[in-house]
């Protein structure tokens, strides 16, 4: 008698969000079992990567190792963007409107807008545009860009819990799609995305962000939650859950000191460039494992090694 492997019934399965335009949009979900599971379902639709890009220069903000690929385009959120796609292979380019912050640059709704709008009009992949996790500061920047960028499908985030109404309604009204964000909590999770749908969103317009972290810093409290969305939206049905996932990595690893010290500082660590690349690409290995469908990654080659696994991984 022949063996037969034993299998999992799933009775829920992940919705689908196409997010951009054209010939390049991507469209996001559709599995019926586990991450990468595909002896027990199917995984119509591989997880995506796309790659940062800041509105102003990042300057000592980043890791030398995580700049210098783009020092050259720094300035130029265009030129960055367009180098993305083209050198590098990015499949979206998520925008972040890091001159907005009160607490910065503060730069203008209208401003950031007209940056959005360029960038936008300059690349054919989708493109995500990030505020600054300021409550107040993004419910004015991104119904502002929403308007402005009307003719292009923008993925727009984060949007929470304080601030949905108004980045919802203009996503809504210019038909784009948003990143709803919570904090490491299946629960709340849930909450924003009932709260969006009782708003008019529908389904087919949330991505949702579970808030990452990065290895060694938080990561093991994101990889749980988001397992806990998968167990709960292929096994126990919960519609409100069964979203695609969307995880913004690049800066939570670059950000850590592991990453930040040079090798004159940390020569135990080993090479700074070497030791970041693995760090981020580590990263997001776990969280493709963990049901993640859209990576935002920072480093070039962490992003074609992360790559390379998912084509790996999924064929």
């Amino acid at each position: 008698m022949a063996f037969e492997i034993p299998k999992q019934v799933y009775s829920g399965a992940i919705k689908t969000v196409t997010i951009g335009k054209g010939d390049k949009a991507i469209t996001l979900g559709g599995e019926t079992s586990y991450p990468f599971y595909v002896f027990e379902g199917v995984m119509p639709n591989k997880p995506r990567v796309a790659m940062e890009v800041w509105d102003k220069n990042p300057g000592e903000d980043w890791a030398e190792p995580a700049l210098a690929p783009f020092k050259d385009v720094a300035g130029d959120p265009v030129a960055w963007a367009q180098k993305c796609v083209k050198e590098f292979g990015a499949e979206a380019i998520a925008l972040v409107l890091v001159s907005t912050d009160p607490n910065g640059d503060n730069a203008s709704p209208e401003s950031a807008a007209e940056t959005a709008k360029k960038v936008a009009a300059a690349i054919d992949v989708p493109l995500i545009v990030y505020g600054t996790s300021n409550v107040d500061k993004d419910a004015e920047v991104l119904p502002a860009v929403a308007e402005a960028c009307a003719d292009f499908k923008l993925t727009l985030g984060p949007v929470q819990d304080k601030n949905y109404k108004k980045i919802g309604a203009a996503a809504l009204g210019y038909n784009h799609t948003v990143i709803a964000n919570s904090p490491i909590d299946v629960n709340l999770a849930k909450q924003l995305n009932i709260l969006l749908g009782q708003l008019g969103v529908k389904d087919s317009q949330i991505l949702v962000d579970p808030t990452t972290g990065g290895l060694g810093y938080g990561l093991e409290y994101s990889y749980s939650v988001m397992e806990r969305d998968r167990m709960a939206a292929l096994t126990q049905e919960d519609e409100k859950l069964q979203l695609p996932i969307v995880n913004y990595l690049g800066q939570e690893v670059w950000k850590v000191k592991e990453c930040k010290q040079t090798n004159a500082e940390a020569p135990q660590l080993g090479d700074q460039t070497k030791r970041g690349i693995l760090m981020e690409a580590i990263t997001a290995v776990d969280l493709l494992l963990a049901g993640a469908d859209l990576l935002v990654m920072r480093h070039p080659e962490a992003v074609k090694m992360t790559k390379s696994i998912i084509q790996e991984l999924a064929g």
